[in-house]
């Protein structure tokens, strides 16, 4: 039966199977237009940006994870009447793009130089057309409800023009100029890259002790790169240390080049650690950087663009810096100047992201943006409240960063990317043209060969996309966003460039009203994946598996604001589960003709068990509305999961199938009750699991698409705690009967006779059918004796049952049962007490397990005690 003809009949198949629907309903809500959003509606404006992922990238599951919540709240505007823009798009993602091509050329034979600049661009932009954007299709899969017919990518034309644009402003304000600094430098790509592009690595290198200079006017520093001694210009001490006052202001020989170097005074050096002196390297290492120009010292680079030794004037030049670590430390040796080796030293490296070598901190002449000016815009914006960081303990972080940037290095030496609006003449003239001017002509001048990095056209992201520097009506509706949902990883890269170039490109207008942070996805034990470690997971074999909806929910249910999140395909499995209990329970009303749309019965013409969940329903509105206004996905979600699994299924749609055979009258009003619930539920759950709740919704009410419904309210009837009451003392009833039923050796569905004596009193005689019903017992005969009976305290009144089991139990199967029970209690027993007698274990081990120890123990003894009294009361054979 196809989806359209069983949305006709009100009928659905007998189970959901994700993969022969969701295509069709993703593309369905794509072609009505359902995520287009228009600029000139009356309606109020909700926009969020997708944080642009690499155009090499596939969906991982930190893409899904986002991009669950981003969907989340932009589908639950949409329900509430907002016009809602998700804008997506990808970046181009300068290095890793170029990577990628370089390679592919290189297994072809061809040094990507030999094509010159313009053929290999060619090439990249061909690379792009067959290749690039894999991840778009599998946004889909996700069921991300994006406005394609807004999709940007930040080498597109209008976007270029917006790079031109505020790189220009930045220049004529001063903000942008060119210095010879400290980068990092990756030696394989040859270029400068950002902070964001260095993973730090704890890695077993080796500290060497050396010594400088002889008798007593020597000093020992100690480095776990040798090689960058070459390019020593002073060795520092602190001002207040007395063994090396003597020295400050001398010269000492610097080993294996001839040169003398200062010895100099720097509160920088901690005298506490090793010998109290460090080298200095300013054109290799940021903190010997400060100290050179502290200090005036010369910052001469031994390490050319390869990461090889150059204009050293040693014996050395030419060497890798690797081999050439080797090649000096053996050199020192052969002097006599090796003090100390200390192998394996563990300490933390800087590794390229894309190359994964080691980088090299080099002085480099690079073009950078003077933050200072707009950091302190950015770090106003947040503390005035114009923009608040949720979770707010998180905006600590923010201003740590914000408050201490240093200029950003913004130039990088490759060919694909944005290239800088800069030109040189021959009188060494310096020229930037913005986008609608012509650039210099004639002889001699030459466009800078640098581009510039990913981060400074992403960092415009929220107002490029919407067609600035024009004047747009996107601009005008949808800017500044709603709210950027993003990892607290990217807090300090992303986020604080888009705050401080939004803020200065749109005059002092935030880029984003509320910045939503989100954790890590990691493995169920809390460890980070990684492909090392075999604990990734591919987020689209789990939708093969068990359907987006379900990976969708499970991530959700794990979003707490700023903290990181579990995963495992054991709780994916659990979440497909949910969505199948609700697919039953929506069948069940079907097929009991549940109707939704239509005006209530009278409160008093409703059951208690009505008006309980009816009460219920409302409070879960109005919590979910709570819960999501403050971000709080995996408080929500686990809302929603307990009352459709716990309240509705497991309990209403139970008592409602008594209901449904007192009368017509009675029928009518349950299928009232049971098509609004459920109205309701997939309202409310749709933002999450949209393909399942659509599926049931239009084939429940038969209504257009729940993309465009409304939001659920609450009915805004007082809530009925006389009803409340009596259902929970119903559901205490069933659950001590259940319980006791099995304890006697019952089967789930074997019927016995059983008198319920006090259930009147106790107020619950109307719920009577219902009670024997749920837990199997019959109205007592003739002949009825009772051999086994409990008492239950209510907050309504005491219940006492008496059951007639004479007959009913296998006397002597139960007996063989309960004695294999038994003896596996008392074995759990033992173990656990001769732990617990075991002072070495006691005090040895963490508290927390013996904790555990104790609870199994007390558990055991009740299981003991529990079975014994069974065994008793069976009758003698």
């Amino acid at each position: 039966m196809t989806r359209t003809s069983a949305a006709q009949s009100r009928e659905l198949p007998s189970t959901w199977n994700p993969a022969d629907v969701e295509a069709e309903l993703y593309q369905r809500w794509v072609d009505r237009g359902y995520f287009t959003a228009d600029p000139h509606s009356d309606k109020p404006p909700f926009s969020i940006v997708i944080p642009p992922p690499n155009v090499t990238g596939s969906l991982h599951i930190g893409h899904a994870f986002e991009h669950t919540l981003m969907d989340l709240l932009t589908r639950r505007r949409r329900m509430q009447g907002y016009e809602a823009l998700w804008l997506p798009g990808m970046d181009h993602a300068s290095i890793a793009v170029q990577a990628l091509v370089e390679q592919q050329l290189r297994e072809e034979g061809v040094d990507h130089r030999e094509l010159g600049r313009q053929g290999f661009l060619d090439r990249v932009w061909q690379w792009k057309e067959q290749h690039g954007g894999a991840i778009l299709s599998q946004m889909r899969r996700l069921g991300d409800g994006v406005d394609w017919t807004r999709e940007r990518f930040t080498m597109d034309e209008g976007l270029s023009r917006a790079v031109q644009t505020i790189f220009k402003k930045l220049y004529d304000d001063g903000l942008i100029y060119r210095a010879e600094q400290l980068v990092n430098w990756s030696p394989e790509m040859r270029t400068a890259i950002s902070d964001i592009e260095v993973d730090h690595k704890e890695v077993e290198g080796e500290l060497v002790s050396m010594r400088y200079g002889d008798g007593e006017n020597s000093l020992v520093v100690a480095t776990t790169r040798v090689e960058t001694m070459l390019g020593d210009t002073a060795v520092a001490v602190h001002p207040d240390d007395e063994r090396y006052q003597h020295m400050v202001g001398t010269e000492i020989e610097l080993p294996l080049t001839g040169r003398k170097i200062p010895v100099v005074a720097d509160s920088h050096v901690d005298p506490e650690f090793g010998s109290g002196a460090v080298k200095v390297t300013p054109a290799h290492d940021p903190n010997d950087f400060e100290i050179g120009r502290r200090h005036g010292l010369p910052m001469p680079t031994i390490m050319d663009e390869r990461g090889r030794i150059a204009d050293s004037g040693t014996a050395f030049d030419g060497m890798d810096r690797f081999a050439a670590r080797e090649a000096i430390r053996e050199a020192l040796r052969e002097q006599g100047r090796i003090v100390a080796e200390k192998r394996p030293y563990l300490h933390s490296v800087g590794h390229s992201s894309r190359s994964k070598e080691p980088i090299e901190p080099r002085l480099s002449l690079q073009w950078f943006v003077k933050v200072a000016p707009l950091a302190e815009g950015a770090g106003d914006a947040v503390r005035d409240g114009r923009v608040a960081v949720h979770p707010p303990e998180l905006a600590k972080r923010y201003f740590d960063w914000i408050d201490n940037l240093h200029d950003w290095a913004i130039s990088r030496q490759m060919w694909w990317g944005h290239r800088l609006p800069i030109w040189y003449g021959p009188g060494g003239e310096v020229v930037c043209v913005g986008p609608d001017e012509e650039p210099p002509s004639g002889e001699g001048w030459r466009q800078d060969e640098d581009v510039l990095d990913t981060w400074f056209s992403s960092g415009l992201w929220p107002f490029s996309t919407m067609g600035w520097p024009d004047d747009t009506a996107d601009l005008h509706k949808f800017y500044p966003t709603s709210v950027l949902v993003t990892g607290y990883d990217i807090l300090f890269f992303w986020v604080a460039r888009m705050m401080m170039l939004g803020l200065y490109a749109m005059d002092g207008v935030e880029p984003f009203k509320v910045i939503a942070l989100h954790g890590m996805v990691r493995d169920p034990y809390g460890k980070k994946m990684s492909k090392s470690a075999g604990n990734t997971v591919d987020p689209l074999q789990w939708m093969d598996t068990y359907g987006s909806d379900a990976v969708r929910f499970t991530l959700a249910r794990g979003a707490n604001p700023g903290t990181d999140a579990p995963m495992s395909e054991e709780w994916v499995s659990g979440a497909r589960s949910f969505t199948t209990k609700l697919w039953n329970a929506t069948r069940f009303a079907l097929a009991k003709g549940a109707v939704a749309g239509r005006d209530l019965p009278p409160r008093a013409e409703l059951t208690d068990a009505d008006r309980w969940i009816l009460d219920r329903t409302d409070a879960l509105v109005a919590e979910v509305d709570e819960l999501m206004e403050d971000f709080q996905f995996a408080k929500s979600t686990e809302a929603l999961y307990h009352f459709t699994w716990d309240e509705f299924c497991d309990w209403y749609v139970e008592l409602s199938k008594t209901q449904l055979d007192e009368g017509q009258e009675r029928a009518e009003s349950t299928r009232a009750v049971l098509g609004h619930v459920l109205d309701v539920l997939l309202r409310l759950l749709h933002p999450t699991i949209p393909f399942v709740t659509e599926e049931l919704w239009t084939t429940l009410t038969g209504g257009e698409s729940l993309v465009v419904a409304d939001w659920p309210k609450p009915t805004g009837e007082p809530a009925d705690e006389g009803a409340a009451r009596r259902v929970a003392a119903v559901q205490k009833l069933v659950t001590e009967i259940r319980r006791f039923r099995s304890d006697q050796g019952l089967k789930p569905g074997q019927k016995v006779a059983a008198n319920l004596g006090g259930i009147e009193a106790a107020g619950l005689g109307e719920h009577v059918p219902a009670i024997r019903s749920l837990v199997r017992i019959t109205e007592p005969g003739e002949e009825f004796a009772s051999t086994a009976s409990i008492e239950v305290g209510l907050a309504t009144g005491d219940v006492t049952v008496e059951l007639d089991l004479s007959g009913a139990v296998d006397v002597a199967a139960e007996r063989k049962r309960l004695t294999k029970d038994l003896a596996a209690a008392e074995k759990e027993l033992s173990g656990t007490e001769q732990k617990l007698d075991n002072p070495s274990f006691t005090a040895k081990a963490p508290a927390e397990v013996v904790d555990k120890i104790r609870a199994r123990r007390e558990t055991a003894r009740g299981e003991v005690d529990r079975i014994n009294a069974r065994l008793a009361s069976l009758p003698q054979e």
